[in-house]
């Protein structure tokens, strides 16, 4: 974390606290209860801003660029805890001082260590030491050394060229929005796709970058091609690395885990053969993997921006290579834009369903609170088997993050906000539509108008009776499934317990597959 000035707040901080701390009869004084809990709440959060500080060491150990930013942040809210004890009676603000100093000096030791390797030789990829790499991938591995270098040797590996500096320009104009979303999506998947690229050694940034400009980080993403999930693997390639369906109906294209383990074995293979050039392993990602071999070799070693190999490409692998790099250069270098990547609180949790919902349900009764969106986008990523109208059992464990388990505990479980949600997921549009009932007689008969009266009586007396109506049909005990079904949909139109449909018909959660065509019992069901 680089070293910086301390602010005038922080020295007048530090004389102010030592003249506190050097007057015990301030800590003499009898304290109440309801100060002792004040300190309490004091002393709690000086242990959160420890550990995020401590977290961000570690952010800064992995050469992640939002280290330094959470550094400063936690040193902040550490000086904003020790304002509040110096005015609070009963709190020791010696003790508190002590960490604040601890952590200071830590600091400067690591940036003085952080000196000292910039005073001496250019830092080399140490063979001993590059990871978790594959044995006979050797040049992957030496890349993925250096792409990892804290002081972002990823610059050096990639041309910095116009068509980068265009990429970069469309992703902070009219595609501001989809990197912040790409963003937002991949910090709540992190936790699950960065490890896979982490142990095979290669680097974050270029994870991110391939994300944003193949899917947004939205799961369930596909194309026309058939190209799936976040990494848009094609059926074939997935095959090859271990994606597809799984036999219970669900392609583990969509799951993020296996997306992120199978991509980052599929680059470090390309990176092998391609003698660790990054833009033509970009081209065989999107490209194909034969035809950027063929030109590699053709080439005689030649880089991807050299016309010869330039032109052997189509139009969109020239488009993807540097939008990619623009999006992970973006990634390394935030501040130098002016981009403010959103704050996403993303602790992995689960949550044991205390009742049957849908991923519908849970967007309405969790709310927006800290986010742009909501939380739906994050449940679908985290939860790719269920659809967002199907109902999952309760009792059924899902993925979440500690924000939204907080929430759902206190929202979703029961209470208005609950009771709301599942009134809105509920609701029958055919129950707003109005029907008018049939009229009744109202001729107009003057008062002692004996013979018009008698008239009517007549006329009415010959009108045929109205045929009996027939007996109301039984409600269907079966239905057929259409194009676009799901059990969930199923079930609220007949009013089924979910489970029990599921039972009749032999179908298993948590995908309840079901094929156009298929008929399936109605047991359980109120119409």
């Amino acid at each position: 974390m680089p070293a910086s000035v301390p602010s005038v707040r922080r020295c007048s901080l530090l004389v102010a606290v030592s003249l506190l701390v050097a007057v015990p009869s301030a800590y003499a004084q009898r304290v109440s209860a309801r100060d002792k809990a004040r300190v309490d709440a004091i002393e709690q959060r000086m242990a959160a801003a420890e550990k995020r500080y401590t977290d961000a060491l570690l952010l800064v150990a992995n050469a992640d660029p939002k280290g330094s930013a959470e550094g400063d942040a936690a040193l902040e809210d550490m000086e904003d805890v020790i304002d509040a004890c110096i005015g609070q009676k009963g709190c020791q603000v010696g003790t508190l001082l002590a960490t604040y100093k601890r952590l200071l000096k830590k600091r400067a030791d690591d940036s003085a260590g952080d000196a000292a390797d910039e005073a001496g030789d250019t830092l080399e990829a140490d063979p001993d030491h590059v990871g978790p790499l594959v044995a006979d991938v050797p040049e992957a591995a030496r890349a993925a050394a250096l792409l990892n270098d804290p002081r972002h040797a990823f610059d050096e590996m990639v041309e910095y060229n116009p068509a980068i500096q265009a990429g970069i320009r469309r992703w902070l104009t009219d595609m501001r929005p989809a990197l912040l979303t790409s963003y937002e999506n991949y910090m709540n998947l992190r936790a699950v796709m960065w490890p896979e690229w982490e142990k095979r050694g290669l680097p974050e940034a270029l994870l991110f970058g391939i994300l944003a400009k193949e899917s947004n980080g939205r799961v369930h993403a596909s194309s026309r091609a058939g190209a799936a999930g976040l990494m848009q693997f094609m059926p074939a390639t997935g095959r090859r690395f271990g994606l597809g369906p799984d036999g219970t109906g669900f392609d583990t294209r969509f799951d993020a885990r296996s997306a992120a383990e199978a991509s980052a074995a599929y680059m470090n293979e390309r990176m092998g053969q391609l003698n660790r050039n990054i833009e033509l392993a970009l081209a065989a990602y999107n490209g194909g993997e034969g035809r950027a071999l063929r030109v590699f070799n053709q080439s005689a070693g030649q880089g991807f921006w050299t016309d010869s190999v330039y032109n052997q490409f189509p139009g969109e692998t020239k488009d993807y290579v540097p939008m990619v790099i623009a999006a992970a250069w973006i990634f390394l270098h935030p501040r130098q834009y002016g981009v403010e990547f959103p704050k996403v609180n993303a602790q992995p949790a689960t949550i044991r369903l205390a009742r049957s919902t849908t991923i519908y349900e849970l967007t309405i009764c969790l709310g927006s609170a800290g986010t742009r969106d909501g939380y739906m986008r994050v449940l679908r990523n985290l939860n790719p088997r269920y659809e967002a109208d199907g109902w999952i059992p309760a009792g059924t464990t899902i993925n979440a993050t500690t924000r939204i388990a907080g929430l759902y505990n206190r929202e979703c479980v029961s209470g208005p906000r609950a009771d709301l949600a599942r009134a809105l997921i509920t609701a029958d549009l055919n129950a707003a539509i109005k029907r008018p009932q049939a009229a009744a007689y109202t001729g107009n008969v003057a008062v002692g108008d004996v013979q018009s009266m008698q008239s009517a009586v007549a006329a009415a007396a010959v009108v045929p009776a109205a045929p009996a109506r027939p007996a109301p049909r039984p409600a269907a005990r079966s239905y057929k499934v259409a194009k676009g079904d799901t059990l969930g949909r199923i079930a609220a139109r007949f009013q089924c317990d979910v489970p029990a449909l599921a039972r009749a018909n032999g179908l298993r959660a948590p995908a309840y597959a079901l094929k156009p065509g298929q008929t399936l019992k109605l047991e359980g069901c109120g119409r």
